[in-house]
């Protein structure tokens, strides 16, 4: 019976010992628990932000291939388009017959509808053709003929719905890239279906939520064993999946660097094929001179002075291509500086008496306004000289209270509209003042042209904004 009272004794102290092991356990449980869930919100923030990056990189190699796939059709079709007048209605069956015929893989061809909605061209679904779709939408409502009639007009552009696929008859998701055929009045595109993107993202995603049960269910098996080891395990699968993802993103980083390189490349290539020619004739001009120098012929000052004469050709040509690119005074300067350096080039190189007048205008307009007014400049003078008998323009650059405009006048006898050439250059300067939201004005005459161009105030930098850009 003494005994009993000790058992009794030991009793709380084993509640004790249990409860203070329960104390201790629960943190641990809690803080193992917290680290799951950190690994496991780590594991899909890390894997989205890379499937992400991967959806993007499909889809942008998509729309790449369909610009690839309308320039090749623009291609196909340009010596009849561009030869033809609006009303020509052979060419247009002529056009129609070869974009009918320019189908590709199991579901690719191209479509054609007029700006009124009716569809010219689809061979896939014939069933489309010489009937007016303007009011169709897909089964979520997205509009589809509409909005193809609207990217057209203003110049190109992607959308995304649903349509039918050729090759199942269902419904699936498709990217469709429209250009405009203005002087037709022609809705012209293509498209490709991502339903083999979405899969590809879907099962990524799938695979994401396996691992991340996967590495739950790890954790509970190490949890039973010993509650520590699955805390170091935790923190250690934190570590690795951060690396990973990390490792990941440096390795699409660098593919995107390498392209650009790749396409930094080509373009030296280019520019540099362009002028090797010449740079070779002065190689040439100059190995003779030395050969002359050499033996003591006189004739050695003429071959310098040929190397030397091509040699500042090749200097003037990477020049002119530098500023046809962008023009650095564009930039550096101000719009006005700009305008004085290609009107001066412009009376240099044709003789035209060619005049500038302007207040100052550096940094008071946006990029974008600086661009498109000089790009207007740029080609209404291209235009002068190859349309026009002009022996005189004026430029003028000003501003007031409604924005900024510029004004450019010639003497060349009037505007010849059915030259395609110069129609073609003045719907591109009225685009670029219609993009900005500004006015696009042509009068002419027996007595000469005179364009112009307006850009609203709010392409107006403010006197505060000017100053202190340029300081």
């Amino acid at each position: 019976m003494r005994d009993a009272p000790n058992s009794f004794n030991l009793d709380p102290q084993g509640r004790y010992r249990r409860k203070f092991l329960l104390a201790a356990a629960i943190p641990l449980i809690l803080a193992i628990a917290a680290i799951a869930g950190l690994v496991a919100h780590q594991s899909r923030t890390l894997a989205e932000r890379e499937i992400v990056a991967l959806e993007e990189q499909l889809l942008a190699a998509k729309k790449e291939e369909l610009k690839n796939y309308i320039s090749i059709a623009r291609t196909a079709i340009g010596a009849v388009y561009g030869n033809a007048l609006p009303d020509d209605e052979a060419a247009k069956t002529a056009v129609k017959q070869s974009l009918a015929a320019m189908i590709y893989g199991q579901d690719g061809y191209f479509f054609v509808f007029d700006y009124d909605g009716q569809n010219l061209v689809a061979p896939r679904q014939t069933h489309l053709i010489n009937r007016n779709w303007l009011g169709l939408d897909d089964v979520n409502g997205t509009p589809i003929t509409s909005a193809f009639i609207n990217l057209a007009r203003s110049g190109g552009g992607y959308h995304t719905h649903l349509w039918r696929k050729p090759s199942t008859g269902e419904q699936a998701e498709m990217v469709t890239y429209v250009i405009g055929l203005q002087d037709w009045r022609w809705a012209l595109g293509t498209g490709i279906f991502i339903d083999d993107i979405r899969a590809t993202v879907a099962a990524a995603r799938a695979e994401v939520e396996t691992r991340i049960q996967r590495t739950f269910l790890y954790i509970g098996l190490i949890a039973l064993a010993a509650l520590l080891l699955v805390f170091l395990s935790g923190l250690l699968v934190n570590i690795r999946e951060r690396s990973l993802a990390d490792a990941e993103l440096t390795r699409l980083t660098q593919r995107i660097v390498d392209t650009q390189e790749e396409e930094r490349g080509r373009v030296a290539r280019e520019l540099h094929d362009g002028i090797s020619q010449i740079l070779v004739s002065v190689r040439y001009a100059l190995e003779l001179a030395e050969r002359r120098l050499t033996n003591g012929d006189a004739r050695a000052g003429e071959s310098l002075r040929k190397g030397i004469g091509s040699l500042t050709t090749a200097i003037q040509e990477v020049r002119r291509i530098s500023r046809d690119l962008r023009p650095g005074a564009l930039d550096d300067l101000g719009l006005g500086p700009a305008l004085k350096t290609l009107t001066d080039d412009f009376r240099q190189r044709t003789g035209i008496a060619a005049e500038l007048e302007t207040v100052v205008f550096r940094n008071r307009l946006d990029d974008d306004a600086k661009i498109a007014l000089y790009r207007i400049a740029q080609e209404a003078l291209t235009n002068i000289e190859r349309h026009t008998s002009a022996d005189s323009v004026h430029i003028r650059l000003f501003g007031h209270r409604h924005g900024a405009t510029l004004r450019i006048q010639d003497n060349g006898g009037g505007f010849r509209p059915d030259k395609a050439s110069a129609g073609l250059g003045l719907r591109n300067m009225r685009e670029r003042v219609e993009q900005l939201g500004g006015t696009f004005r042509i009068l002419s005459s027996v007595d000469g042209t005179t364009i112009e161009a307006e850009v609203p105030l709010t392409h107006l930098l403010s006197p505060d904004s000017a100053a202190k850009e340029s300081a």
